[in-house]
């Protein structure tokens, strides 16, 4: 389907970190798509504090090209982050998420603008094949998807990340949600709106590493349960109070077998690793506690999110430097 000079308008929002080998070939792709498809007029890069040549190659890579904004933060502060700050600049009807690597095809994102156009308000994408992936991510991946679903309150998709299309109505109302530690496709989700799903088949990188390793998606992951569950909290009061009313009973059955039957329970070496068991179930469960307290305290810090070292747009340059402050916006100049 080919777009119209009088058809809504669509950003692409792009989050770099470190990614100069795969820059070359994504603005490539972007331009030969945006040739096909003109209703996406802007595309705002969000370089998370790269350490390479990422922001000077994306900046003369798309020098002299239309509707291209480089944003550049002052020091990495993650993915999600770089996500939310790319929504709070759009101006244009809808967005649409995806990240550098190119794994997320483009021809997708026709799809999702199709879909819009019929009514909805998120199209994510569904991956139905994984790859350049292990077994064992794929499993994890898998796993954890389900187990999110079922273990909070938000009905959230099966196998969809955060490549997806949002329309206005849902970036306005994101942009009212200030978590500090914001899981972006759970609080999607969460808005609720008219949405949808597509199927597709992800592909490998098309250069580079990963940037985001085991230890990432184990934070992140959490950050998605914590941010959306209290179950964690209620089942460590549910097993305290098992594993308290267990051990009363035991208490009695010794207390029993010492004064009723006159001997005693041997086996005292094998009750040391009970011992052990339950002292590392509880340190769990306070390290359970513990990520819910630093989250309070996250929040109620009231620090910015993130902070803008400047801006950049093709045909002209402004230096935009300010820090979100939580209300949802940002008023850019130049």
């Amino acid at each position: 389907m080919e777009a119209g000079p009088t058809d809504n308008t669509v950003t692409l929002v792009i989050p770099l970190f470190n990614e100069e080998e795969v820059l070359p070939s994504l603005i490539d792709e972007i331009q030969s798509f945006r040739a096909r498809r003109p209703e996406i007029t802007d595309v705002i890069l969000i370089d998370d504090g790269s350490t390479d040549a990422t922001a000077r190659q994306a900046r003369d890579l798309t020098d002299g090209l239309p509707g291209f904004m480089l944003v550049r933060f002052s020091r990495n502060f993650g993915h999600q982050l770089a996500v939310t700050a790319g929504l709070h600049m759009v101006r244009t009807d809808a967005a649409v998420i995806l990240d550098a690597d190119l794994q997320d095809p483009l021809e997708v994102v026709g799809r999702m603008i199709d879909k819009w156009r019929e009514g909805y308000d998120v199209v994510y994408g569904v991956r139905r094949v994984r790859g350049g992936v292990t077994l064992l991510e794929r499993l994890t991946a898998r796993l954890y998807y389900r187990f999110f679903k079922r273990f909070t309150d938000v009905d959230a998709p099966l196998d969809a990340g955060d490549f997806r299309l949002v329309s206005r109505s849902v970036m306005d109302a994101y942009a009212k949600l200030n978590e500090q530690q914001p899981y972006v496709r759970g609080l999607v989700s969460w808005l609720g709106f008219n949405q949808v799903g597509i199927e597709y088949d992800r592909q490998s990188r098309a250069a580079g590493r990963s940037k985001y390793p085991w230890r990432r998606r184990m934070q992140l992951a959490l950050d998605g349960i914590a941010s959306f569950s209290g179950k964690p909290l209620r089942y460590a009061v549910r097993i305290g109070i098992a594993v308290s009313a267990l051990s009363a009973v035991g208490l009695i059955w010794v207390v029993l077998v010492k004064y009723a039957f006159g001997t005693a329970i041997t086996g005292w070496s094998s009750l040391i690793f009970v011992a052990f068991f339950f002292g590392g179930l509880q340190l769990f469960f306070l390290g359970v506690v513990g990520s819910y307290v630093a989250r309070v305290y996250d929040e109620v810090k009231g620090r910015p999110r993130y902070i803008i070292r400047d801006t950049w747009r093709s045909g002209r340059r402004g230096d935009h430097r300010s820090a979100e402050t939580g209300s949802g916006s940002e008023k850019l100049r130049g």
